[in-house]
């Protein structure tokens, strides 16, 4: 299939909780090459987002489509067969288990059998710089570590798409510019399509090509780097004048 219509999308999306209009009437298209930044203030609406296009929450209203077809409501293991893999704020590590368990699961969750799940497991932690933790439990990782496992794991899945919540959180200069390595890795071996929700804005501006912004549940700006930055509705809700002039170019 030609890559222009290899997409993820939502249209119109709409996610209520009781009073609270989380996300409000979004439109979103991430295509597969293309390596996406979803950003915003706290409280925007971003991770509800990322889990009703995931099937981690089901939308009030609006449609997800991948590639075309209408996919909305589906639960996050048929998407996951259908090629959508994702992390989360919290790394949801299996803390009992080693490196290459908590990857290997990623795989069979998918069908994989186990043989040719191992397989994959092995690839992927060289890939990542894991191969040397693979028998570490994961709850005596550092954090950076940690980090990585759960981009790997949700690489198990065979992804198109893959969602990436938060992925330098809590990482120093020097890791943050190891996951970015990482992710145009991905990106390029694997060709998918990549949305990553970040604050860490060196982070989100040396990533990727395109950047949404959303703020109070709609999005308010969207583009390049450079013409996010410049935008006068972002400065004002998210970056600041500051912040935006230490943005890198």
């Amino acid at each position: 299939m030609d890559d222009a219509v290899v997409r993820l999308e939502g249209r119109g999306v709409r996610a209520y909780f009781g009073g609270v209009k989380a996300v409000d009437g979004v439109d979103f298209a991430l295509h597969r090459g293309e390596i996406l930044g979803l950003i915003g203030p706290n409280g925007a609406g971003k991770t509800t987002l990322l889990n009703v296009l995931s099937g981690f929450q089901k939308p009030t209203g609006g449609r997800v489509f991948v590639s075309g077809r209408d996919v909305t409501g589906w639960a996050p293991n048929r998407l996951a067969r259908l090629g959508l893999g994702r992390t989360f704020q919290g790394m949801r590590l299996f803390g009992e288990l080693t490196v290459f368990e908590n990857v290997e699961l990623g795989g069979v969750g998918l069908g994989l059998s186990r043989r040719a799940a191992r397989r994959r497991v092995w690839e992927l932690l060289h890939r990542l710089n894991l191969f040397q933790s693979a028998s570490v439990r994961a709850d005596s990782l550092p954090y950076g570590d940690g980090r990585r496992v759960g981009i790997a794991r949700a690489l198990a899945m065979h992804p198109t798409f893959l969602l990436l919540d938060e992925p330098a959180a809590g990482l120093n200069e020097d890791e943050t510019d190891e996951v970015m390595a990482v992710i145009f890795a991905i990106r390029d071996d694997f060709h998918c399509g990549v949305l990553v929700i970040e604050h860490d804005m060196r982070f989100i501006m040396r990533l990727c090509e395109r950047i949404q912004v959303l703020d109070y549940g709609k999005t308010i700006a969207g583009g390049t780097p450079e013409e996010v930055r410049a935008n006068p509705a972002v400065i004002a809700a998210y970056l600041g004048q500051e912040k935006a002039a230490r943005a890198p170019d």
